[in-house]
């Protein structure tokens, strides 16, 4: 009995080799399976942005190279300097006919995107959306930061340095979902404060400039000013220009948003309190990870995914957020 143990064995391993090598075989010849480490570089994955001028979107133009090099994929980054919707979905819609395209990520400022996000899904173009969402298009993933919970962390911060009492402004761009959401966020962070109001909201338009002037405004109106908390990144740098030319540095705490070098120097001196920083490079980096998954692979979530109307996509993935002070600021530094 002792001898066939062995042979038995071995042979029992060289079968379930011999079934794991046929179905391998089998499903490389299977639509979307394709060698792993393979480089496919006559595939393109394009992210769709605005605001490409602002220092906060080098990151998403790092991951889209990353996602690049190590999927071994074309990549592009496209879209107007400034905020300019007719000018992004143009830049879709052209996107749309580039030879090998395979899937396009685009930031959901505005629902005037739906109806290019929903013809591009239509045409069999896979969209994910990253940064901002649009749950209501036909996008089939959104990848970034859950703007809720990082208004709420914004909001946590801002009241914990004015000691939970006094009067706050917020800085916002009217009109953009995402920024809608992380208002929110500081509004309920800032209700379980009772010692502290809500004074007034205003509109940067995402220029610094502009951020100054209305920043200035607020201080002017409200001399007696405890905080005020951004939700974009124009924001804190108009609320450190304002503080700064008012005298008012180190007294009214800021709570910024993101993490460009103008920002962090500020937080290095004393006058942004802090920053709450996105994980902004691994937002177009994962979501060109799921339309090349897509692409390329085939997860078997049901017999049929497509007959099914089944994606094998995540639906949603949080990025999370980071809360700079001077106690980290410096490794968030860019040289």
């Amino acid at each position: 009995m002792k001898k066939l143990l062995i042979p038995m064995f071995l042979l029992a391993i060289v079968m379930a080799a011999t079934t794991i090598a046929k179905r391998n075989s089998e499903s490389a010849g299977q639509p979307g399976a394709q060698k792993a480490g393979a480089a496919h570089m006559d595939q393109l994955y394009v992210e769709v942005s605005a605001l490409g001028n602002l220092d906060y979107f080098y990151d998403h133009k790092l991951g889209m190279k990353l996602a690049g090099e190590a999927l071994g994929v074309r990549t592009e980054y496209v879209g107007p300097a400034e905020y300019d919707m007719p000018a992004m979905i143009t830049a879709f819609e052209q996107a749309m006919a580039k030879k090998g395209l395979k899937g396009i990520v685009v930031v959901g400022f505005e629902p005037a995107l739906t109806p290019i996000i929903n013809k591009a899904v239509e045409k069999g173009i896979p969209v994910v959306t990253v940064d901002a969402d649009l749950p209501d298009s036909k996008r089939i993933a959104f990848v970034g930061t859950g703007n809720y919970k990082a208004g709420v962390e914004g909001g946590t911060k801002l009241a914990e340095l004015i000691g939970g009492k006094g009067k706050v402004a917020l800085m916002t761009k009217v009109g953009q979902s995402n920024l809608e959401e992380r208002i929110s966020g500081y509004k309920d962070a800032l209700a379980k404060f009772p010692g502290i109001t809500i004074v007034q909201i205003v509109d940067t338009q995402s220029d610094a400039v502009i951020a100054a002037q209305v920043a200035t405004a607020v201080l002017r109106k409200n001399p007696d000013l405890a905080g005020i908390g951004c939700v974009e990144a124009a924001g804190g740098q108009g609320a450190s220009t304002a503080v700064k030319e008012a005298k008012l540095a180190g007294k009214v705490k800021i709570v910024a948003m993101d993490r460009d070098n103008a920002v962090l120097e500020q937080i290095s001196k004393g006058v942004i309190s802090a920053a709450v920083a996105q994980r902004t490079a691994i937002m177009p980096f994962y979501a060109v990870q799921i339309l090349y998954n897509l692409a390329n692979q085939n997860v078997p979530i049901t017999s049929d995914n497509k007959t099914a109307g089944v994606s094998a996509a995540p639906y949603y993935v949080d990025t999370g957020v980071i809360i700079v002070d001077k106690s980290n600021y410096k490794y968030f530094l860019r040289k």
